[in-house]
């Protein structure tokens, strides 16, 4: 799975509360769920939980973290974003609790 980077607007993230994000100080991620698991097995819609937003100010540290438990959520906007350069990092989790390996690192400045 490899996790994008795109466009910084502002947007509820899939909580489907209305918030208010500074797309100054914003990212917004997306991606596509995996099809399979990492030894090749199919991996069906319906075995996945859902996703784990890791990121932090160092690529080695992802110190902190959002959970998605929609499955169909595929992006999602962190804001409230100190400036620098931020880390991100997406893992998939079944229904049986297994998470994925991360995704590659993203990054975006702010």
């Amino acid at each position: 799975m490899s996790a994008v980077l795109v466009g910084c607007g502002g947007g509820s993230g899939g909580s489907g509360g209305a918030q208010v994000i500074d797309p100054q100080r914003s990212a917004t991620l997306s991606w596509n769920a995996p099809a399979s698991r990492e030894n090749g097995e199919g991996l069906a819609m319906g075995e996945l939980k859902g996703y784990v937003i890791h990121y932090g100010q160092s690529q080695d540290s992802l110190s902190q973290q959002v959970e998605i438990s929609d499955a169909s959520v595929m992006d999602y906007t962190i804001g409230g974003l100190s400036e620098g350069e931020w880390y991100f990092s997406v893992q998939v989790v079944d229904t049986n609790g297994l998470k994925s390996a991360p995704s590659q690192l993203v990054s975006k400045i702010i």
